[in-house]
């Protein structure tokens, strides 16, 4: 009730006003629950939403997940442990800038460099090598053999960067005026206000049917429904669930909801910090949630509660069941780890996902049940995304696998020890981890990642707790079904 009411005032302000439009007829206007803080693709510590339109990389994903051809026009084995990339000839850079392999070169050596501290290398740490062929071939050796080195040259960090400009502008400025190959070349952004993109006409792919794009973000749930049912926007990414059945009811807006198309959601756990370097008082923890409660009760059905950090879509989904609620368990093995009467702990979250505040308050309350007192820190998310890792020692964090469709992006950047995100120090599902990495048949790799999955939910290195919906709103006219790999292409999307 009190957020209907909110909604009501809100569009009564909304409608006494004369609010600017930033719309033409052939722009596209995108609400987003956070602001951008910075647009460089090899060093993001946020959603690749903007930047995926920016740049481009070597092999995309088709509307059905299928791996195509982008920068690349082909690629190959060499060998176990070598791949040659075929550049496609004449794509040019927004700033005029040759793509080519020395543009790629420098993009993965870049991300590469320990030096940089990317926070996404994890993702091609494979990489042994890049080497320069010719102009448009370039050759990258691996570690040891990697079947995804292909899967890896279709997302964050590999999106390909001209070096010149890097070179002349330095990265601070370039993750402010970002220059890439994509579909849309950047304008304007101003911070916490928006960003500004307009279309590349000279595209590899041909000229995008949207002239302009500009992302707002309108971190207020109630203000982003708001701005979609006022028109003041056309689509708005993080549909709150509460507010979802109003999109639905409007007959100028639709609901697009991406089923397992989101984030899984987990609480992190610095495990080598007291109570927590403790299996029994992780399981304990683990017991004391009522994942299937709050999925049903806080978002009326719109994630699916899990047991694994693996997607059902992912290759090495091991269906891993769901944690049982157990709280009577939980006092016992805390008792059993010399901890009868509990302790307490910081516990921290933020404002990025579904109801993430809710969820947050409602895991501390039953935390407390077990006699563990969560003190609960909420910080906004220009902060939170900036420390990686988080300190915690418990902080709820977003993570996905669906740019990838593989158990390896699920698991090895927040469960191997050492990675950026990860806050895990454990040895077992290290050799599991790298092993995972250098298998090849199909079938091993999946017994490798049932493994690794069978003994997370037995060490409790983090607590998995839901796989979110993706849940998008639109304007009738607006041409958007959204994607499993959670990606907004506005190349794709036309308005009728």
């Amino acid at each position: 009730m009190l957020r209907a009411l909110r909604l009501t005032a809100a569009l009564a302000f909304f409608g006494a006003i004369s609010m600017p439009s930033l719309a033409a007829d052939s722009t596209l206007t995108i609400g987003r629950a956070v602001s951008t803080t910075a647009m460089d693709p090899g060093f993001l510590r946020e959603a690749a939403t903007i930047v995926d339109n920016i740049f481009d990389t070597l092999v995309m994903r088709d509307t059905d997940m299928k791996l195509m051809p982008g920068l690349a026009a082909s690629w190959k084995a060499v060998d176990d442990t070598t791949w040659d990339f075929t550049l496609r000839p004449g794509v040019r850079f927004h700033n005029g800038e040759p793509m080519d392999a020395a543009a790629v070169k420098f993009t993965l050596d870049r991300v590469l460099d320990p030096a940089a501290k990317s926070p996404t290398v994890s993702y091609i740490r494979t990489i042994d090598s890049v080497e320069f062929v010719d102009p448009l071939t370039v050759r990258i050796k691996t570690k040891g053999p990697d079947p995804l080195l292909p899967t890896r040259m279709s997302r964050y960090p590999a999106y390909i960067v001209p070096p010149k400009y890097i070179a002349q502008v330095g990265n601070a400025e370039f993750a402010r005026k970002p220059v890439g190959t994509g579909p849309y070349r950047f304008v304007e952004f101003v911070p916490d206000r928006y960003v500004v993109l307009e279309a590349n006409k000279e595209y590899w792919r041909g000229p995008p049917s949207i002239g302009r794009v500009v992302w707002k973000p309108i971190p207020d749930d109630t203000a982003r429904v708001t701005s979609l049912l006022t028109g003041e926007v056309d689509m708005i990414e993080t549909v709150p669930v509460d507010l979802a059945p109003m999109l639905q009811q409007n007959p100028d807006t639709a609901l697009v909801q991406v089923k397992n198309g989101g984030l899984t959601i987990y609480l992190g756990l610095v495990t080598n910090v007291k109570p927590l370097d403790n299996v029994k008082v992780r399981q304990a923890l683990n017991l004391a949630i009522d994942r299937k409660g709050i999925v049903e009760n806080i978002l009326h059905g719109m994630a699916t509660a899990t047991g694994t950090q693996v997607g059902v879509a992912d290759f090495g989904y091991a269906g891993t069941p769901v944690p049982a609620y157990d709280p009577k368990r939980a006092k016992e093995l805390l008792t059993e780890a010399g901890l009868k009467d509990g302790f307490s702990i910081k516990m921290q979250a933020t404002h990025r996902y579904l109801k993430d505040g809710d969820v947050a308050q409602a895991i501390a309350q039953e935390f407390e049940e077990i006699g563990v007192k969560a003190e609960l820190e909420t910080l906004d998310w220009s902060v939170y995304v900036q420390q990686v890792p988080r300190k915690g020692p418990i902080f709820m964090l977003g993570w996905g696998s669906t740019q990838t469709l593989d158990a390896d992006a699920a698991l090895y950047a927040i469960m191997h020890s050492g990675e950026p995100y990860s806050t895990v120090s454990d040895p077992d599902l290290d050799r599991l981890l790298d092993e995972s990495r250098r298998t090849i048949d199909p079938a091993a790799r999946a017994k490798v990642f049932a493994e690794i999955q069978k003994v997370a939910s037995e060490t409790v290195p983090l607590l998995t707790l839901y796989q979110e919906d993706s849940l998008y709103g639109r304007r009738k006219n607006v041409g958007f079904a959204g994607r499993p790999d959670a990606r907004i292409p506005v190349f794709d999307i036309k308005l009728q």
